[in-house]
């Protein structure tokens, strides 16, 4: 996994398609989902990390 992308093909194997138009809104949705498919065990810890990473990022380079 190494950008949105790639997070975003995760949330879709589970089903979950985001797109509001506003990038930080997406990218906060994406968070909540990759968490909770975590915490029902979906996804590794490994997955998981890097998705966050990924996903933290991304946010900081839209903010700058």
């Amino acid at each position: 996994m190494k950008n949105v992308y790639d997070v975003q093909q995760i949330l879709k194997k589970f089903g979950t398609f985001i797109y509001s138009g506003d990038r930080i809104g997406d990218l906060e949705l994406m968070v909540m989902e990759i968490e909770d498919l975590f915490k029902m065990r979906f996804i590794e810890n490994e997955q998981y990390l890097q998705a966050r990473l990924i996903l933290r990022k991304e946010k900081t380079r839209l903010y700058k």
